[in-house]
């Protein structure tokens, strides 16, 4: 973030409060930089959703903060290229929740603990890391 920002080289953003744009955000803050005081003129708010910002991004050769799973699948790649990945503070965790059925009592409750129970199976977290777009591995299951 820091050689983006002294390069002056254009960044797309999200912009649109979702996990993604709070990580990035997070990582900006990390380098020491306010994004929101800070952003200058390379720094582009697209307001949208991740494959909007990835075409923006694509068309503009900028750089972007992409999920794994939208950025395998996203075929309009012009001439970008992973920069960084691996690294742990880019880790994005995914979780699965049984909604309150006490407050919704609408809920179905033990088709959604089946699911929950499924997803931290081993078949589920096998099934999970099978899943690929390409030959490329989407998702890494670590439920324990």
């Amino acid at each position: 973030m820091k050689k983006i920002k002294a390069a002056s080289a254009t960044f797309v953003s999200r912009g649109d409060r979702s996990g993604t744009h709070i990580a990035e955000v997070d990582l900006w803050k990390l380098a020491g930089i306010d994004i929101a005081t800070g952003r200058g003129p390379g720094y582009r708010d697209t307001g949208q959703g991740m494959g909007p910002a990835l075409n923006t991004a694509a068309a503009m050769n900028a750089y972007i903060l992409a999920d794994r799973g939208t950025w395998i699948s996203f075929k309009n790649r012009g001439e970008l290229a992973i920069a960084v990945e691996g690294d742990k503070r880019l880790f994005n965790q995914y979780g699965v929740m049984l909604v309150n059925s006490a407050k919704h009592p609408s809920v179905k409750k033990d088709l959604g603990q089946a699911f929950v129970d499924w997803v931290v199976s081993p078949e589920g977290q096998k099934t999970i890391a099978a899943y690929e777009i390409g030959g490329e591995q989407l998702f890494f299951p670590n439920a324990k």
